[in-house]
């Protein structure tokens, strides 16, 4: 009975069943062995607290099974379950022997706890190792966003001739894959599912859509879309999110209609896709059903991502008064994501009273908060050539000590994927790649009429030194490795991890006009596809 409950979730009856067992009066007395312990402790790690956990330990070490490698096994997953490393080390050290359960319980600890060192230096002392174990370590490594080094050990377990990639590597290698961008990589991992006949499974399905669609190939994304048989909220799911991140909200919203028509009920990510799709298009009519809807149609109560993507829709159209006022009436207090939103737009609509209004009042919710917002704003004055507030607000911003995200790109050219910083110097080639930014930069000013954007470069720099700053941005180191490494005619693909900003906007449509190449850039919005001169979003992001 008490291993029967021990795989319910959340449930409390082999703690009690334990305790009965231990308090039963009559002529047979009956003891708790090895087994009893190793199955309650299990069910304490799917409670909410450790409680119940550690009482039961007290016993275990009173009965004298601390030392059993079932039980220790069990311990050790419990801690860790729970982030108690050091006692988990503790028993882990105490424990005389130890199994691949053992190591790779401790290792998984390390890992949920975002310490990868320690997790890898444990992996490597592991004496065997199966699946599970490689899966904790990649999975451990994706989910601290080292995507990089998921990729790294998902080549060290192919080489590892005892294991196979499970299902659950392979999403997570997948989810690299789609963070990198990393194209070449994730064609690969969609040919061995299909040679290993792991094809038809959800997860998977799922995972190759999203890479697809990250990578920028939305229509391999659409094709396996198709050519899945069993089509559940997550398959459909990812499918309207990748198409609204290419900009195609109408197909986002086909989607939606065909994912209703089969009677599959979207969940609250699919209404963020959906919503999203309509922003990135300016669906503002389609966005509004939706989002008043959402509720009394799918049951699904609008959370703040909701009320974000709403907020978005509205503000990116040039309802900012309307906007902001959803943002006051909001039944919980809006995050930085909104206030990023609203700012975004008033400065592409020059809108510096409702850009201020909204500064004044994230100050009076949260002073310590508001960063992200100040760097908005500063762009916002800096566009309309007002530098003493400009000035005024980077001396605010040093005060508080916000700092704004350095922007980071990432191309991957035959099978590798290189990064880029702003003003990169660490590249092995970067002499050789700065060179080439200044040919392509020379002939997309006389060949393609580009003109550096210098609106928001600081006021005290010569136009000179603002030309020079804003040329050696990631995503154009990026693209002059990508045109020196890649054969001419060929797409070129770069992710970047914050907004793309206008100056590289309006470099890429003159490069892709000037060398013919397809340019694919995915921001931390959206994707934009660069052909001839012109972009994907039509100059709407």
């Amino acid at each position: 009975m008490i291993r029967a409950f021990s795989r319910a979730p959340n449930s409390q009856e082999s703690f009690n069943l334990l305790r009965r067992m231990l308090i039963v009066d009559g002529p047979i007395l009956v003891i708790p062995d090895k087994y009893t312990f190793t199955f309650v402790i299990t069910s304490c790690s799917h409670q909410l607290s450790i409680v119940y956990g550690e009482n039961v330990h007290g016993r275990i070490i009173k009965n004298g099974y601390e030392f059993d490698v079932f039980v220790g096994n069990s311990l050790v997953n419990l801690y860790s379950v729970f982030a108690k490393m050091k006692d988990a080390q503790k028993i882990f050290d105490q424990m005389c022997q130890r199994d691949v359960f053992t190591w790779t319980s401790l290792v998984s600890g390390y890992a949920k706890c975002g310490e990868m060192g320690r997790a890898c230096e444990l992996f490597d002392k592991m004496p065997e190792r199966n699946d599970v174990s490689w899966a904790v370590m990649i999975s451990g490594y994706v989910g601290g966003g080292m995507y990089s080094d998921a990729l790294r050990f998902f080549h060290d377990m192919l080489c590892d001739d005892k294991v196979k990639p499970n299902e659950a590597v392979l999403v997570c290698v997948l989810s690299a894959c789609a963070h990198l961008g990393a194209l070449d990589q994730g064609k690969w991992i969609h040919i061995y599912v299909d040679k290993s006949g792991m094809w038809g499974s959800s997860n998977i399905s799922t995972a190759l859509i999203d890479m697809y669609a990250k990578c920028g190939r939305i229509d391999c994304a659409n094709r396996v879309f198709s050519e899945t048989s069993r089509r559940d909220v997550l398959t459909f799911t990812s499918m309207i999110s990748g198409l609204s991140i290419h900009g195609l909200g109408k197909d986002a919203l086909q989607i939606f209609s065909q994912m209703l028509d089969e009677d599959v009920k979207p969940n609250e990510i699919t209404i963020l896709g959906v919503l999203n799709g309509c922003s990135h298009s300016g669906l503002v009519e389609e966005g509004c059903s939706i989002f008043y809807n959402m509720e009394s149609l799918w049951g699904i109560l609008p959370k703040i991502e909701h009320y974000g993507c709403y907020i978005d829709l509205l503000a990116r159209a040039g309802f900012l008064g309307r906007a902001f006022e959803v943002v006051k009436s909001m039944p919980m207090a809006p995050d930085i994501v909104i206030w990023r939103a609203l700012l975004s737009a008033c400065r592409i609509y020059g809108d510096v009273s409702v850009g201020e209004q909204i500064i004044n009042y994230i100050t009076q919710l949260d002073p310590s908060s508001h960063g992200g917002g100040q760097v908005l704003l500063s762009n916002l004055y800096a566009s309309l050539g007002q530098w003493d507030r400009v000035v005024q607000v980077r001396k605010l911003m040093g005060e508080c000590g916000s700092e704004s995200s350095p922007g980071c790109s990432w191309i991957e050219v035959d099978g590798v994927v290189h990064e880029f910083r702003v003003a990169d110097q660490l590249h092995p080639q970067i002499v050789e790649i700065q060179n080439k930014l200044n040919e392509v930069l020379r002939r997309t000013s006389i060949e393609g009429g580009y003109v550096a954007n210098i609106k928001q470069v600081s006021f005290d720099l010569s136009e000179e030194e603002k030309e020079q700053a804003v040329s050696w941005h990631s995503e154009k180191l990026a693209i002059a490795f990508g045109l020196m490494s890649t054969e001419l005619g060929t797409p070129i693909r770069i992710v970047k991890n914050i907004r793309t900003c206008e100056d590289c906007h309006s470099v890429m449509k003159a490069i892709s006009r000037v060398f013919h190449r397809e340019i694919v850039i995915r921001d931390c919005s959206r994707f934009h596809t660069f052909k001839e001169g012109s972009c994907s979003c039509k100059d709407y992001w």
